[in-house]
């Protein structure tokens, strides 16, 4: 009997971790923070585990898995408030000071590491996980979102989203082309969703970092375009165009000089860099940031630099690096 019952519960840790990459990636995609995501994954494995006793096998294992997934999703977002990014939330800096206020990190997007290291679960649009797309799919009602999601991310059958949302079919339909036209009309407002497969070229990412690390302000303000910007989340301030690019990174030059930087992807694989500070340890160098970089007409567009220690561990970065 007890050998019985651990066959079982094996079967079903291994039914789960197969699907757990495609699944994270799916509540990422609905929750805009790759640790509330985390947290409703590690939620759905419990009630999982919980009701697999009472699992009918009236739909498919993993309809199961996503009904439970989706209502979840479901319920944080109706007790949250919609996230964005500072560039959606407010206007640019008009007067170039050292950013102080911050707003809770519920407020932002946040970036997400790849979500497996199987080359097989790649196949899921990695244009979807781009942050703009991500910053877009939050104006969607959450039901709207998770059948868009589902629909033309997962590529699933009306009938498969009809049976996981506990909607008919025909509302499924009706829902999706509701979304559909509210997404056509965001990407149209959105300068950096046409931009969205203009990755940057290796050189310019060289130069960003060269230039950064030597902090020379004349070379690193001279990557940017002339409508270039940078934003901060946490800080809510963002600064566009290039003399106050310049400004502010005069401002804060007691505090960057001396950074390194770590090369890794975030997000389907986009590249972007850890960045590590100086520290009150003169051999040793601290977390700050992780610099993601976007690109127009071979010049940098944003830097979106997500001021976050504990992304690091979620990234699986060093504490610390030496000098």
């Amino acid at each position: 009997m007890k050998e019985a019952q651990m066959n079982e519960t094996a079967l079903e840790l291994q039914l789960f971790d197969n699907l757990k990459p495609e699944l994270t990636s799916f509540c990422y995609r609905m929750l805009g923070s790759i640790d509330d995501a985390d947290d409703a994954v590690q939620e759905t494995f419990i009630r999982v585990w919980q009701g697999w006793n009472s699992f009918r096998q009236e739909s498919s294992f993993k309809t199961w898995v996503y009904r439970i997934a989706s209502n979840l999703c479901l319920d944080k977002l109706r007790q949250a408030k919609r996230r964005t990014r500072p560039v959606d939330f407010s206007d640019p800096a008009v007067s170039i000071i050292e950013p102080r206020e911050t707003l809770p990190d519920s407020t932002w997007i946040w970036p997400a590491p790849d979500f497996s290291a199987n080359p097989e679960d790649l196949f899921i649009r990695k244009d979807t996980l781009q942050l703009c797309f991500i910053t877009i799919l939050q104006t969607l009602p959450p039901r709207q979102r998770a059948v868009l999601i589902l629909k033309d991310v997962f590529e699933w059958t009306s009938k498969q989203i009809a049976d996981t949302l506990g909607m008919s079919p025909a509302a499924v339909n009706s829902a999706l082309q509701r979304a559909r036209e509210t997404m056509d009309r965001a990407k149209l407002r959105s300068n950096e969703f046409k931009m969205v497969n203009e990755q940057p070229d290796h050189e310019l990412l060289s130069r960003y970092v060269q230039a950064f690390e030597q902090f020379d302000i004349d070379a690193l303000v001279a990557l940017f375009h002339e409508e270039g910007r940078m934003s901060m989340p946490p800080f809510a301030m963002w600064v566009r165009g290039k003399d106050d690019l310049f400004k502010f990174f005069t401002l804060t030059r007691w505090h960057c000089e001396g950074s390194r930087f770590l090369p890794i992807t975030v997000n389907g694989g986009y590249p972007a860099f850890a960045q590590y500070m100086p520290s009150k340890e003169e051999d040793c160098l601290v977390p700050w940031g992780i610099h993601v970089i976007e690109s127009k007409d071979q010049k940098i567009f944003h830097v979106q630099n997500f001021i976050s220690t504990k992304l690091f561990s979620r990234f699986g970065l060093p504490e610390q690096i030496h000098r």
